[in-house]
C-alpha cells in the first residue's frame, strides 16, 4: 500500500465462491451458507485493515468464512483493485486465494 491510497483511502471489490459440504435438500437457510452473513464477514475484514497487500485480505476472508461456516468446504476470493495507482493503464488489479478444509 502507498501511503497516497491511506490517506485518500481505496476501492476494494470483492468476489466470493463457496464450495458446500452437501447441497441443501431443504429451501431452510439453516442448511447451507447465509450469503448475507458472508457478506458481513467481508465488509468487516475490509473495515479491520489496513492491509499492505490485497492477498492479505483476500486470504483473510477465505480462512474467515471456513472458521465460521461449518459447511463451507472451500472458499474462493478474488480482491479487486480497479483505482490501483499504476503508471500504466488497467481497469483493475486483482489477486485470488482459495482456501480449504
Amino acid at each position: 500500500m502507498f501511503p497516497e491510497e491511506r490517506e485518500r483511502g481505496q476501492e476494494f471489490v470483492v468476489d466470493v465462491e463457496i464450495s458446500v459440504r452437501a447441497l441443501s435438500t431443504t429451501d431452510d437457510l439453516a442448511s447451507t451458507v447465509d450469503y448475507s452473513a458472508v457478506a458481513e464477514q467481508v465488509v468487516a475484514a475490509i473495515q479491520s485493515g489496513p492491509y499492505q497487500l490485497i492477498e492479505t485480505l483476500a486470504g483473510e476472508i477465505a480462512v474467515n468464512i471456513l472458521a465460521n461456516h461449518p459447511l463451507a468446504e472451500r472458499a474462493t476470493v478474488t480482491v479487486h483493485k480497479p483505482g490501483a495507482p499504476l503508471p500504466q493503464a488497467f481497469d483493475d488489479v486483482s489477486v485470488t486465494t482459495t482456501r480449504s478444509r
